[in-house]
Formats: C-alpha cells, sequence, structure tokens
C-alpha cells in the first residue's frame, strides 16, 4: 500500500472513531439535559406551591445548568457535522485513489465545445475539472474554471503559482479542514451575488446623526415609560413612544424590505467563507509568495466577514413577528440593525470583493495542492522564457539539436515517460517526447486504436497542468508557456445549421485567425477533412501543415494519410514523422502504444473487418 493510501485509511479510521465518540457524548449530554429538566420542572412546581429562599436559589442554578447543557449540546452537535465532513473528505479521497468518481461537482456546465476545453475533456464527468476539483463555494468553482480556460503564461507566475501548490500540498491537515468548512455550509451558487448589490447601495440611516439620535432617544424614552407605567400605572406616555417608533420605522419600511431582501438568508454562507479564511490564516505561507500576498490581502478579513454574518442573523429575526412587534415597539430593531449593517458596509464595502474572490484563489489552490499531494510521483515541470533551450533527455526518441529553426524556433515541449493523467495509473503507457528543438510540427500517423489521439490530448493536458502550476504526468516536463489550439473532437449543429464539414473548417478557422495574433501556440491537430474526398483531403492537409509552419506555433498534426509524410523530406528540420504501428499475432491485433520515429505501415481495418466478417 502506498503511503498516500495508508495516510488516508488512517484518516476515516481516526475521524471514525472521533465521530462516533462524539455521537456518545451528546447522548450522554441529552439524557443529563432531560434530568436536569425534570428536576427543575420540579423545583419550580414546589417554589410555587411553597416559596423558599434555597428553592429559589436551586431554581437559578438548574436554570443555569440547563441553559449551559444546551449550549454545549450545540457545540457538540457543530463538532459532529465538522468530523462527519472530515470523514466524507477522506472517504472521497480514498475512493479516487481506487479509481472511483470524485464526488464534487463535474463542471459539466462549463464546457465550450468551441475551444480545447472540449477537445481535452477539461469539464465533464471524468474531465480534469473533476479530477481537481475540491472547490465549496461559487467563487472557488469559478475560479478553478477560469485558470483551466486560461492557464498562465508568464514563467514568473507559473513559478509562483507552482510554489503555493508545494507549500498547501505538504499541509494536508489544514487542506482537508478547509474543505471541510466549506463542506458546512450548502451554499448555492450565486447566492453571495445580491451582496455585491447590497454593496452598491447608499446608506440612508448611518450617515444620517439626526436620525441615529432620535433613535437613541426614543429607545431612552420607552425604557423610562416602562419603568414610570410600572410605578404610577399611567401607560401614556409608553403609549406615545410606541406610537414614534412605529411611524419613524414604518418612515423607512419600504428601504428596510429592500436591503433585507438583498442581505437575508446569508448568515450561512458568510460563515462558510469566513471559516475557509480563518483555517486559511493558520497555514504556512512562508516558503510562497503567492500564498503570503493571500494572507496579506485578507489578513483578519474572517472576523470582518463574520461579524456581518452576525448582524444578518440578527436582521433575519425581523422575521419573527413576535420579535419583530415587541423589539419594533421599544427599541427600533429595523433601524437599530440596518444602522449597524451600513456602519460594516462603510466600512468593508471596498475591500469586500477582494476577500470574496480571494476565498476563490484559496480554494482553487487547495484543489491543486490535494491533487499534488495525492500523485507524488508526478513531476512538476520547468516552464522556459521564449528562446531558452535545454539539453534534450538522453533515450528521446525525439531528441535532437538545440538550434533554432523558423519563427518557433524559441518555443520548446520536451517531456520523459509522459502519460495521461486521466487514465489509471495500471494501465499508462509512457513516451519521450520533444518538439521544438528544431522540429516545429510532428506528424503522427498509425491505424485506427493505435493511440494517436489519447496521445494528443496526453500532451495538451499536461501542458495545461504545468502551465495552472500543477505537477504533471511525467518523469520531467520542460516548456515555453503556450496557448492552446486544439481541433481533436467535431459535432454538427442541427440547430445552428452547420454540417460536421463546416463545423471543422470553422475550427480551423479559428485556430488560423488566433495564430495570427503572434501568440506563442500548441496546435494539436487530429484527422481533419474527413468530410471530403480523399484527394482534397490530402491537398487540403498538405497546405493546412504549410500554412502552421510559418506561425508561431508547435503542432502535433495525427492523420491517417501516410502521403504526408513525404514532407519530412520537402521541409527538413521543421516536419518530422512519427507513428503509433499495431501489429497482427497469432490472428489477433496488438498495440504497444509507443511513440516511434518514421511513418506507420500496418493497417487494421481491412483485418477487423475480415476477423468481424463484415467482408
Amino acid at each position: 500500500m502506498s503511503p498516500v493510501h495508508s495516510f488516508y485509511q488512517d484518516k476515516i479510521a481516526s475521524c471514525t472513531a472521533r465521530a462516533r465518540s462524539i455521537r456518545q457524548q451528546r447522548n450522554r449530554i441529552a439524557l443529563l439535559r432531560l434530568a436536569v429538566f425534570c428536576l427543575l420542572a420540579f423545583v419550580v412546581y414546589t417554589l410555587f406551591t411553597g416559596f423558599t429562599y434555597p428553592l429559589l436559589l436551586a431554581c437559578i442554578v438548574l436554570a443555569a445548568l440547563f441553559i449551559l447543557l444546551v449550549k454545549f449540546h450545540f457545540r457538540l452537535k457543530d463538532q459532529l457535522a465538522l468530523w462527519e465532513q472530515l470523514l466524507f473528505v477522506n472517504n472521497n479521497e480514498w475512493a479516487l485513489l481506487n479509481n472511483r468518481p470524485n464526488t464534487f461537482p463535474d463542471g459539466g456546465a462549463l464546457l465550450d465545445s468551441d475551444s480545447y476545453l472540449d477537445d481535452l475533456d477539461i469539464f465533464g464527468p471524468a474531465s480534469v475539472f473533476h479530477v481537481l476539483n475540491r472547490t465549496t463555494t461559487s467563487h472557488g468553482a469559478v475560479a478553478l474554471a477560469a485558470l483551466l480556460r486560461r492557464s498562465l503564461l508568464s514563467v514568473p507566475d507559473i513559478e509562483q503559482q507552482q510554489q503555493a501548490v508545494r507549500t498547501l500540498a505538504q499541509q494536508p491537515e489544514v487542506r482537508q479542514l478547509l474543505t471541510a468548512k466549506g463542506l458546512l455550509a450548502d451554499e448555492k451558487a450565486g447566492n453571495l451575488h445580491t451582496l455585491q448589490n447590497w454593496l452598491g447601495t447608499p446608506s440612508r440611516l448611518y450617515r444620517n446623526k439626526g436620525i441615529r439620535i432620535a433613535g437613541w432617544v426614543l429607545i431612552a424614552w420607552n425604557l423610562g415609560s416602562i419603568f414610570f407605567y410600572l410605578d404610577s400605572n399611567n401607560y401614556l406616555p409608553l403609549l406615545l413612544g410606541v406610537l414614534v417608533s412605529w411611524a419613524l420605522t414604518g418612515s423607512f419600511s419600504g428601504y428596510i424590505s429592500e436591503q433585507h431582501r438583498l442581505i437575508s438568508r446569508r448568515q450561512a454562507v458568510l460563515d462558510q467563507y469566513a471559516d475557509i479564511l480563518a483555517v486559511f490564516n493558520t497555514a504556512d505561507t512562508q516558503h510562497s509568495t503567492r500564498l503570503q500576498e493571500v494572507r496579506a490581502h485578507t489578513g483578519q478579513a474572517y472576523k470582518a466577514i463574520r461579524r456581518l454574518s452576525q448582524l444578518s442573523g440578527f436582521f433575519d429575526q425581523r422575521l419573527n413577528m413576535l420579535v419583530n412587534i415587541f423589539l419594533n415597539s421599544f427599541f427600533l430593531y429595523d433601524l437599530q440593525c440596518m444602522i449597524a449593517l451600513e456602519k460594516w458596509k462603510e466600512a468593508n464595502k471596498a475591500s469586500f470583493p477582494g476577500w470574496i474572490d480571494a476565498v476563490g484563489s484559496i480554494e482553487c489552490l487547495n484543489s491543486l495542492a490535494t491533487f499534488a499531494f495525492n500523485n507524488p510521483g508526478y513531476q512538476y515541470p520547468e516552464p522556459l522564457a521564449p528562446g531558452a533551450t535545454r539539453e534534450p533527455s538522453s533515450g528521446n526518441p525525439a531528441d535532437a539539436s538545440t538550434s533554432s529553426n523558423g519563427p518557433a524556433g524559441a518555443l520548446v515541449l520536451s517531456a520523459t515517460k509522459i502519460a495521461h493523467p486521466l487514465i489509471p495509473a495500471a494501465e499508462r503507457i509512457t513516451n519521450d517526447f520533444s518538439i521544438g528543438q528544431p522540429d516545429r510540427l510532428i506528424l503522427v500517423t498509425g491505424s485506427n486504436m493505435s493511440g494517436k489521439t489519447t496521445f494528443l490530448r496526453t500532451i495538451g493536458v499536461n501542458l495545461l497542468l504545468a502551465q495552472c502550476g500543477a505537477p504533471v504526468c511525467a518523469d520531467s516536463l520542460s516548456f515555453t508557456p503556450m496557448q492552446l489550439l486544439t481541433s481533436l473532437r467535431v459535432s454538427d449543429s442541427l440547430q445552428e445549421h452547420t454540417s460536421y464539414f463546416m463545423a471543422e473548417l470553422k475550427k480551423l478557422q479559428k485556430i488560423i485567425h488566433r495564430l495570427r495574433t503572434g501568440e506563442p501556440s500548441l496546435v494539436l491537430i487530429d484527422e481533419i477533412l474527413r468530410g471530403t474526398n480523399s484527394e482534397d483531403k490530402t491537398y487540403g492537409s498538405e497546405q493546412f501543415i504549410r500554412q502552421l509552419v510559418q506561425y508561431q506555433c508547435l503542432s502535433l498534426f495525427a492523420t491517417h494519410d501516410l502521403s504526408l509524410g513525404k514532407l519530412e523530406q520537402e521541409l527538413p528540420g521543421i516536419v518530422t514523422n512519427y507513428c503509433f504501428e499495431s501489429t497482427i499475432e497469432g490472428g489477433n491485433l496488438h498495440f504497444d502504444y509507443r511513440l516511434q520515429r518514421g511513418i506507420a505501415h500496418n493497417r487494421n481495418a481491412s483485418f477487423l473487418m475480415k476477423k468481424m466478417e463484415i467482408i
């Protein structure tokens, strides 16, 4: 059993034992609370039948003890909820290590078929997002999705992100607590976004000193009137105070109701964000500039957010009819809550959006760090500035000279024992690979099912992970940061009246338009122009390849068209042929999924058709 498996197994055992212990303790407290309540009821009954000071003292002590037991019960309830979430977190990680699906959302709604997101299986079931995702807030999910949509393209940014991921990966207790605290609240997507509207509304009460003074004067009047009524039985001053209080509150009733609509029922989710920031404040950030920047930006923000959560909870009490009538009659409850909320808003409205975005960044980094922890065999890649060169690794079948050649000579992508991270470890076949030193376009041929498309996805997914700051499924990877441009999966659209062939041409057109911007790019193409005749397909593919090599890009071009292999002789040092071969032995078809130099020769279509008695 691996150390990671052992870690989660031990955590599952300890969380289970801790949760069981708390349940037993809670049951004992419940029985004790019932006994105290029954004793309290008996003492109260006895007190009413015959008053004595010892009975009164016993009543007070038992009431205080009952209140303490109730508070202790709720504290145990909160502790149990946290340990149950920690147990869930560890069970989920254990399941993932055993090739079962992640129980966190898969991000399927974020899929965009017009980019590499669909081609590389970035969103949806068993996708890259699904494997990475440990976010519990909508801001966390958005931050992770945004990083996968637009990865980092600056070497310093990638290196800082890598260091942040490394630092968090070494703190599993903090990471798990961060996730578990986030799971305690069931946040619905977007339910904090109305707070942005609330922050943007002007304060009408806190800035009005006259209203604030009048409020405190009325409260003092009402309290004095209550004592006056008890002393003299004259209720007229109290009635006057109540009427004026309701008149003052009623004059702002529309404003208060609208403000409550924007901020009501936010206590749980505000506590969720505050808890995440509070846990992050306990993390060791000394080895990461990125984490230190987030810590400096948030500081004691969790205290301010928790204060807003409390105020939001107090404000929600206005929905209780009895509380509303009583407290508004004597203490102008709605106005006092609104003034306190506006005071908080004036002090924190400029910082609040940044705090909430910081929660998203923390959860995104936590997801990447958990991925790194779960895959200790993965390696952090080496980002290279454009123009930098590196000696290729020995044993690489694609090793070549490190000299630059043409417009893409500054770009490089080199890996040893690279494999697809979404394929279970026991089933992975690794390959060595290098491009850009000096070849800029690799033509990959091979029969059906030989592994061409999977190899292209392997390169694309690992480059994306590298540019997100995560470790990659390879023994080593060095790369120049590049945007990803792909055409691997094409579908027609009845709604848009788009044929398969036209949909493919539109994807190729977008690739060329993006290349014309001059941004360094990695282009992944799989078997284009399948919707036309073979002669037209060969000509179109050749012209497209000649177009690609003119731009600032590296390209992998998979095809069944063996005649395109001649381009290696026509464009030496620019186009290179590689292939995946299949072999037929004993009447069976075998694939080794190993990248080889040259052009594929074996064909499996006719063999399989004969074996299946189609021909």
